[in-house]
């Protein structure tokens, strides 16, 4: 007896036949309306990427700011009194290119300054006529429990990058940004901290190295010639957090077996990313 043998045609007729049914019928709830989306990728009418994207999209419309914010105790603020010669350091060393600018009490951001706006007291030499308050822009609060979808709306429309989370009582607890939105989309945005999505450990121009927390013992050890105990610890990530004896945030250092150990990304439950080099 021979095997039946299914007609492409006639497959393609029936997907063809329940995709116009549910798209007739109108997709009553977010399953139904993923099912469609999903017979569509599986057919090639839509790429996997792009059925990811849509999924992320569904989601950031129900998650909250407080889900992406970067808590108040890790943001790299500016005194309103600073002076220029302890800005630029800071401005530096973080990459960042907007920060808040705080009261001397660390309660209060009155305003955002932007790293562009001080080139030209670098090289007009005004330094001796500088005043933060005189590049002071003005700062934006969203409550940390607006939506994401919501956000990322009077992102676009405002044309702003950054936004200081308050709770109910109206007390900083956070900043979000732009691009802390958008990666809840289409995934991590690379800068120029990032590592090869397959590798742990990059050296960079200047001999320091950029090693993510995730690096096993092991493989860190035998890449800078270190001795930390596999069998105590299974990443470079748990050998610093027992060292720190507390969660650090971005900044913080440390010396272990003469190398310096630089924090560069952190969030509240855990390290993400390192800077390593030599000690001096």
């Amino acid at each position: 007896m021979k095997n039946k043998v299914e007609n492409p045609l006639v497959k393609s007729k029936n997907w063809l036949e329940r995709f116009t049914t549910l798209l007739i019928r109108e997709p009553q709830n977010r399953e139904q309306l993923m099912e469609v989306l999903r017979h569509s990728e599986e057919n090639g009418l839509l790429s996997a990427e792009i059925l990811n994207m849509i999924e992320s999209i569904l989601q950031v419309s129900e998650m909250q700011v407080r889900e992406v914010m970067i808590p108040k105790t890790q943001m790299v603020v500016i005194e309103k009194d600073s002076k220029l010669e302890k800005i630029l350091p800071l401005v530096i060393e973080s990459g960042h290119s907007r920060f808040p600018v705080m009261e001397e009490s660390d309660e209060d951001v009155i305003g955002i300054l932007l790293a562009k706006d001080l080139l030209k007291y670098c090289y007009n030499n005004s330094a001796h006529n500088f005043q933060v308050a005189d590049i002071l822009r003005p700062a934006v609060f969203v409550p940390q429990g607006k939506r994401l979808n919501v956000l990322l709306r009077e992102f676009r429309v405002n044309h702003n990058h950054l936004a200081i989370v308050i709770d109910e009582y109206g007390h900083v607890v956070g900043l979000v940004t732009i691009e802390d939105v958008l990666e809840q989309i289409v995934g991590e945005i690379e800068d120029e901290y990032d590592i090869d999505e397959n590798g742990y450990i990059k050296q960079r121009d200047d001999g320091s190295y950029t090693v993510k927390a995730t690096t096993p013992i092991k493989e860190f050890n035998d890449s800078l010639g270190t001795k930390f105990n596999h069998e105590k610890f299974s990443t470079i990530g748990d050998v610093i957090l027992k060292a720190f004896d507390h969660l650090p945030a971005r900044g913080e250092t440390l010396i272990l077996e003469n190398l310096q150990f630089k924090v560069l990304h952190a969030d509240s439950r855990r390290i993400h990313l390192l800077e390593v080099k030599q000690e001096r």
